[in-house]
């Protein structure tokens, strides 16, 4: 009778307002229902937690009544019954964070009174006061993003640069290697040429000691041309008065210098002289020995002018021989270094080549580290001591970027045995340098070096939520 009296006496509209109080009031407490249970569950688990009458543990191990799930008891095994509550050791909760990077954190922090999502989702029911930060973290991670991508971006433009200077530099080594070769192949014809000569100067002396001693004229005037050589001292093919006055002097005194007269009447009254002339006229005076000799001869019979003419000869083809050898020598070294530098693998565009001769250093305390690319790594202490931490031994990278680290083997004896080493791990940067040196084990190093030809091209940033 109260309900029928309280029911007339309202109106309509009141009851109306009334009607849709209670109903807001159910509709609310339904979704406080929905968000408890689906507290902590990433958008990819929520197929999962759709309402139902009973529950399937993720792991497949046991089912139980929905109402059990997020009911602060730990029912599944896998601690899929309790992703918004602390009571399954083994549970994880989602972290949403919207505006920044979602992330699970273990369930045994989840009301715990420390803050670690930064939504604050995880303290929903402690005493903590925890901010949401999330839009705050996601405005520094997307500037720092931004500053790796401009990074990226430029790196990869120097790097395309490093590629062009890397093919032009690996043409310009083979030309170098080819031109070379040439040069080598000369010197060895030229070398052959030179030994030839030596051995037939040498034959040359003996056979002329041998006509001098018997008094073959004949023979001593065929090898006038040697002693026209000897003479020659510029080799440009003719006799000077200075050259007579430099090396002929008068029988009976040797140390006196013959005047320019003398020197010109030894020349048949000129003041130059060749080969055919002087085989017709000077050779035949001293041969004779009986007024002018060769400077430093100690008799007239002609002995020891032939030992000075030809020894002379074979020093002269020796000494260039020498010449010409060290030349070949030191071409065929310069075409053993270039071969080995082109055998090494600097990437698939050359990009790497760049760095070869090239050092760069890093100070860390005491020491001073300088890595030489394709070469050695060094240490230096105060006092000034290097030591090898490692020559170059291969390229050591991922499956994916071979190219992303170096290893360096073979330094100097580590005190606890084996030999100090070393990896470099490449990063993308614009300008290359050694950036870090550490030393996480005894005698084992490793090295950030930064460079651009290490930038590589990526679809996209990850590391970045789709919801920032």
């Amino acid at each position: 009778m109260f309900e029928t009296g309280v029911s007339g006496f309202l109106s309509s509209d009141m009851r109306l307002h009334i009607s849709l109080t209670f109903i807001i009031t159910i509709t609310a407490s339904c979704g406080t229902a929905d968000s408890r249970k689906i507290r902590g569950i990433s958008p990819s688990y929520k197929r999962f937690y759709r309402e139902r009458k009973s529950f399937l543990c993720i792991d497949g191990s046991k089912m139980i009544p929905f109402e059990q799930v997020n009911d602060d008891y730990c029912d599944c095994e896998d601690g899929s019954d309790e992703p918004g509550t602390s009571a399954c050791p083994r549970g994880r909760f989602y972290c949403t964070n919207l505006s920044f990077r979602p992330h699970y954190i273990p369930s045994s922090r989840v009301n715990d009174g420390i803050c670690d999502c930064c939504d604050a989702s995880d303290e929903y029911n402690s005493h903590a006061r925890c901010q949401n930060t999330c839009w705050n973290l996601g405005q520094r991670e997307r500037a720092y993003v931004e500053g790796q991508m401009r990074t990226l971006d430029e790196g990869l433009q120097l790097k395309q640069q490093l590629i062009e200077e890397g093919v032009l530099l690996w043409r310009e080594k083979q030309a170098q290697l080819r031109e070379l070769q040439q040069v080598a192949e000369d010197l060895q014809i030229k070398l052959e040429e030179h030994r030839r000569k030596k051995h037939e100067a040498e034959r040359l002396r003996e056979q002329t000691l041998k006509a001098l001693g018997a008094g073959d004229s004949s023979v001593r005037r065929e090898n006038g041309s040697s002693t026209f050589n000897f003479l020659d001292s510029n080799k440009d093919g003719s006799l000077t008065v200075e050259e007579v006055q430099a090396k002929v002097a008068l029988v009976h005194d040797e140390e006196r210098l013959l005047s320019e007269d003398e020197a010109v009447a030894l020349l048949g009254g000129g003041r130059l002289m060749d080969l055919t002339l002087f085989q017709h006229t000077l050779w035949d005076v001293l041969t004779k020995a009986d007024s002018v000799k060769i400077r430093g001869s100690l008799d007239a019979a002609g002995r020891v002018v032939a030992e000075d003419l030809e020894a002379s000869d074979g020093e002269w083809e020796a000494t260039n021989q020498k010449k010409v050898e060290e030349a070949y020598d030191t071409v065929n070294m310069e075409i053993s270094d270039l071969r080995k530098k082109l055998t090494i693998d600097y990437g698939p565009d050359w990009e790497f080549l760049f760095l070869n001769s090239q050092c760069y250093k890093l100070k860390v305390y005491e020491y001073t580290y300088t890595l030489c690319p394709f070469n050695q790594v060094t240490q230096r202490s105060t006092a000034g001591a290097d030591v090898s931490l490692g020559r170059w031994g291969m390229w050591a990278g991922t499956p994916h970027n071979q190219y992303s680290q170096m290893v360096y083997e073979s330094g100097e004896p580590c005190w606890q045995g084996g030999s100090r080493s070393t990896t470099v791990t490449l990063t993308c940067g614009t300008e290359t340098a050694l950036r870090s040196v550490r030393e996480p084990s005894k005698c084992q190093y490793i090295m950030d070096f930064q460079t651009p030809v290490a930038c590589q091209p990526v679809l996209k940033q990850r590391g970045i939520h789709s919801e920032l």
